[in-house]
């Protein structure tokens, strides 16, 4: 359950990307569009968190699968 939140939440990504992206070139509108890249980074950065090995080699979201700390 946890793979589909963490994928939706690439996805929305990459939404929030290309909407800054396509609000700067229509509109002009630049701070609208800096905010919507920045929730994007700040969510890819979560999704990181979860996924990238630690120092024991093991991800977060590995142990929370197997209901470990």
């Amino acid at each position: 359950m946890l793979d589909l939140v963490l994928s939706i939440v690439v996805l929305a990504a990459i939404a929030l990307l290309a909407g800054a992206y396509f609000l700067w070139r229509r509109t002009g509108n630049a701070k609208n569009a800096a905010l919507m890249v920045v929730l994007a980074f700040i969510a890819l950065i979560n999704v990181a968190i979860w996924t990238v090995p630690t120092t024991d080699g093991e991800a977060p979201l590995d142990k929370v699968e197997r209901g470990s700390r």
